[in-house]
């Protein structure tokens, strides 16, 4: 099993970013992916997550009308879209795979700085 993310990066306040986390070894269409950040001293925290078939998206209230997660079972891949990016979202980011309440899955996180 692999999850891998990419598309880290600095960033300006304001300014937008995408990341993506490319999955294999399992069966990605039924998983729930989820992306969480952890900042540096703190907890790592949900930032956003999507059910199979991606009908249902959950967001952390501080992202909420500024992120989008979405999946593309195809590629088994998830992406997050980050807008109006602020400092307090620097983090680093990582994918998070389930499946059946079972299987759990990290991948190894993506830096994201907003700074100016």
């Amino acid at each position: 099993v692999r999850l891998v993310e990419s598309g880290g990066g600095l960033v300006q306040p304001g300014g937008s970013l995408r990341i993506s986390c490319a999955a294999s070894g399992f069966t990605f269409s039924r998983a729930t992916m989820s992306w969480y950040r952890q900042a540096p001293g703190k907890e790592r925290e949900l930032v956003a997550a999507t059910i199979s078939g991606g009908g249902i998206t959950n967001y952390a209230d501080s992202v909420k009308g500024r992120f989008t997660i979405s999946r593309d079972d195809a590629k088994n891949t998830v992406y997050l879209q980050m807008n109006s990016l602020k400092p307090e979202d620097t983090a680093v980011y990582y994918c998070r795979a389930r499946l059946f309440s079972v299987y759990d899955y990290w991948g190894q996180g993506t830096q994201v700085t907003v700074s100016s």
